[in-house]
């Protein structure tokens, strides 16, 4: 029986639903307060009809557990043999830090740990290419990029590297591993969270673009790759996954063409975008909220980085959707949501 930690997420949605449309028998780990909705929408987006993914979506054996929760985890490692672990928080705002690093990282340990001892044959690890280091005028970043601990590191990045290394720890202690490092995630059903915000805003309309670019990656090109690369004989290896590398203008642009909305098109320096992010700053603390608008992000927003996805082209003969493709059918999802 095949695991997965995170079901209720992008990418832990979609990887269920091509397990089960391959006929596996699947668990999959939820928090009690979490909702099954997005779930099923995946499953009716990606369905011929709604039936066929209704039909798949009642074989998923959910448990309630938290992967901090060792207990209830451990409970749902019975009789499981495979192990895809999607589950973590996505959050720039140092108001989250404690959560960020104890789902992700302290979480990460309680995964591995049940791994290897209940001899998990493989488990599937799903990171992010926050994780790797910076490269020098333009040349593309790939698995070989080193972290460096000394650049200005966001606290998710930090998160994210430090449950790479509880995972290559538990490789030296015998399981067999394997990480994936996806750019930004696009696909369907998720609409308030993940990239699924970006169609929100750009529907409610985009006046303004960042110089910057960004690695895009299909989530079903994700779930594709975890199934194929679990199949292999790979171990012990990590993959970037990005199908395209794409400036903010022409992802944004692309994004609003499809939505039957104008693209941006005048460029906001950062200085104007630091200056909206230390107000920000100011009422969330003010008000007790979350920031909306993190320093992080804004730098983010102005770098430039492409990212090199070789590997795992070449390890499965792998190939990415191109970002038209994806881009246009998610749209197309998104104006068909109720």
């Amino acid at each position: 029986m095949i695991l997965v930690t995170g079901g209720t997420g992008l990418v832990g949605s979609h990887l269920l639903y091509f397990l089960l449309k391959e006929g596996h028998t699947v668990r999959a780990i939820r928090r009690k307060s979490s909702t099954l909705d997005s779930v099923k929408d995946v499953f009716s987006l990606c369905s011929e009809t709604p039936e066929i993914g209704g039909n798949l979506f009642q074989k998923i054996e959910w448990v309630n557990a938290d992967i901090n929760d060792v207990p209830a985890l451990s409970e749902a490692f019975i009789g499981i043999t495979h192990v895809y672990h999607a589950a973590g928080v996505i959050s720039f705002n140092q108001k989250d830090y404690a959560k960020v690093k104890k789902t992700n990282i302290e979480g990460t340990a309680n995964v591995v740990n049940l791994c290897l001892m209940n001899m998990i044959q493989k488990l599937i690890h799903v990171s992010s290419i926050a994780t790797l280091g910076k490269e020098d005028h333009g040349a593309l970043i790939s698995e070989k990029t080193e972290w460096d601990p000394e650049s200005n590191n966001s606290m998710y990045s930090i998160s994210k590297y430090g449950a790479e290394m509880e995972v290559w720890r538990a490789t030296q202690e015998g399981l067999d591993a394997v990480i994936v490092q996806p750019g930004v995630i696009i696909g369907s059903g998720h609409w308030n969270r993940g990239s699924g915000l970006i169609f929100n805003s750009v529907n409610k309309g985009i006046s303004f673009y960042t110089p910057g670019s960004v690695g895009i990656v299909d989530v079903k090109d994700v779930a594709k790759a975890m199934l194929q690369l679990m199949q292999s004989q790979v171990v012990n290896e990590s993959f970037v996954l990005v199908g395209e590398n794409i400036y903010y203008r022409e992802f944004l642009s692309e994004i609003a063409l499809n939505l039957h909305k104008k693209p941006p098109t005048k460029k906001i320096q950062k200085w104007v975008l630091l200056l909206v992010s230390s107000v920000d700053s100011f009422f969330a603390l003010l008000l007790g909220k979350n920031q909306k608008l993190p320093k992080s992000t804004v730098h983010s927003l102005y770098k430039t980085a492409f990212y090199d996805s070789e590997k795992i082209s070449n390890a499965l003969n792998f190939s990415f959707a191109s970002s038209k493709e994806t881009l246009a059918r998610v749209a197309k999802d998104f104006l068909r949501k109720p």
